[in-house]
């Protein structure tokens, strides 16, 4: 057998995603007793093709040590109805004590455009039954896709009644913008305090995770339907840039383990595929990356694109004082604030999107990625005040965007994002510097499950400044919802009325429709 074929099967040993029993190490039929629910964090699917998903769960119990440092052999079913009777696929798997005995199932030769239901078994234990789906197979006719998009789940803020609601809403897919924990705790007038400190070691994120996965309406969305999954800066450091840290909580010695373990925590917790492990563990120890970015196609009605705009960057321009993170700066002060040679993607990462949106013929191109991407100027006047953090802080990388997606005629680009705990809607212009060039796409940008946000007094004078957007609200929290057809997409803002109360209501904060083939926002 070739090195690289043994190097391919000890990834895929460790990340513990194989649909079958194959290679299964022989300590991994051991069987604990289990003094608790082993499935207490929940059930979850997602990286969906047309013929293809992960299905993931971890085993947990009270006293971590009660599950020894064995593999685990789990159980799992998927069918096409509820009750497993229909179509019924079994198999066994991994739950790998180096991968903190978490599960990630591979399921090949699904039917496309198709929906299945799924569970776990240990033991005599039984996980939740979880729903999930394919997506309609490349090119071929697709009807409607319906999508939540969301991001920054932070947990002292207030209570995931949002995905209470968003369970209602009869999706598709998730699609989760990055925050999904956050690294540090002590927040003032905490809704759900969290005992522990900021999060540095392995042991440390995987705590905070378990504590996030422990919420049920969480859990309940999760287990819905499949989710695409891409990361922001807390599942590290506060406004952590690359290999740069960040600016929020103690000093570190060693950033780089602190990355690693923050990286291995993340795979360990998502349904994510083990190829985004490409030099498996060890590799990450080593700084090696986790692949993130990619695409998918949903029949012939979208494209839909994950982005990575944490790993590869080049730190945030012109800092105050030289410290790490963000910040405002004047771009006339900042000598290297044009610099072409800067990016927010990566070379590598800059270079696969170019490809492949020359080769999207989708009718709808979406680019998920963390943060707002069009030019948010904070100072009236000519003067300007940008965030360094986001695309503004790269704006020559921005511009290498914007001039593939006109280079390559993309049909209808639609931009999704989060990470500043706002709503903000607009149009995606050719060139900032001129407000008269044109518009090459829209954007939604979501506010937060429950991070803080600000407050909406200066927002009539911010619009004002940037009349590219024609929405913006800076005060609630929620999710989005888009919803494509062959004819148009329609872009629901829906936000709670209350985050800090777990029964807070829904509401409809705006609405917007975009014709096929045009850059017009209809607000409703």
């Amino acid at each position: 057998m070739s090195a690289m074929r043994m190097d391919r099967r000890h990834l895929l040993q460790l990340a513990g995603s194989v649909a079958g029993t194959l290679w299964l190490p022989r300590s991994a039929w051991s069987q604990p007793r289990f003094e608790s629910d082993p499935f207490a964090l929940g059930v979850a699917s997602g990286s969906p093709t047309h013929d293809s998903v992960v299905l993931w769960t971890r085993l947990v119990q009270p006293d971590a040590a009660a599950l020894g440092k064995a593999d685990i052999t789990v159980r799992w079913e998927m069918a096409h109805d509820a009750q497993f009777k229909q179509g019924l696929r079994t198999g066994q798997a991994t739950a790998s004590a180096q991968l903190a005995h978490s599960v990630h199932v591979e399921v090949p030769d699904l039917e496309p455009d198709r929906w299945y239901h799924y569970r776990f078994m240990v033991g005599q234990a039984v996980s939740a039954t979880g729903r999930t789906r394919t997506f309609p197979a490349p090119g071929t006719a697709a009807k409607k896709l319906r999508l939540a998009y969301a991001s920054c789940q932070h947990w002292e803020h207030g209570h995931y009644s949002a995905y209470r609601h968003m369970l209602e809403e009869q999706l598709d897919a998730v699609l989760f913008l990055g925050d999904y924990i956050y690294e540090y705790a002590g927040t003032s007038k905490a809704v759900r305090p969290v005992a522990a400190g900021t999060a540095i070691t392995l042991d440390e994120y995987r705590a905070r995770y378990a504590l996030y996965k422990g919420d049920v309406h969480l859990q309940r969305m999760h287990a819905a339907c499949p989710w695409l999954m891409t990361w922001d800066d807390h599942e590290v450091q506060n406004d952590y840039a690359g290999t740069t840290p960040g600016s929020r909580g103690p000093d570190v010695a060693d950033f780089a383990a602190r990355r690693a373990a923050a990286y291995q925590a993340y795979y360990e917790h998502m349904p994510l595929r083990a190829h985004v492990l490409g030099r498996a563990l060890a590799g990450l120890a080593q700084g090696a990356e986790l692949r993130l970015y990619g695409r998918i196609a949903y029949g012939d009605l979208a494209t839909l694109y994950l982005l990575d705009d944490r790993q590869y960057r080049d730190p945030q321009a012109c800092t105050k004082g030289g410290v790490y993170g963000a910040g405002t700066v004047n771009p006339a002060s900042c000598g290297i604030w044009s610099d072409p040679r800067r990016t927010l993607l990566g070379a590598a990462q800059e270079q696969w999107l170019d490809s492949a949106l020359g080769q999207d013929r989708a009718r709808w191109s979406v680019l998920g990625q963390q943060t707002l991407f069009g030019q948010r100027d904070f100072k009236s006047g000519p003067a300007q005040h940008l965030s360094n953090d986001g695309w503004d802080g790269y704006a020559p990388a921005r511009t290498r965007l914007t001039n593939s997606l006109q280079r390559h005629a993309v049909a209808n680009p639609v931009f999704l994002g989060g990470d500043i705990h706002a709503n903000w809607v607009g149009q995606v212009k050719a060139d900032y510097a001129r407000p008269d060039s044109a518009a090459v796409g829209v954007e939604f940008c979501g506010t937060s499950i429950t991070s803080r946000g600000g407050s909406n007094e200066h927002l009539p004078e911010l619009l004002v400044e940037n009349p590219h957007f024609v929405f913006a609200d800076r005060e609630r929290r929620g999710y989005g919802v888009v919803e494509f057809t062959p004819q148009q997409l329609t872009t629901t803002l829906r936000t709670v009325t209350d985050v800090t109360r777990p029964d807070a209501g829904i509401e409809t904060l705006a609405q917007f429709t975009v014709v096929q083939g045009r850059t017009v926002l209809e607000k409703h």
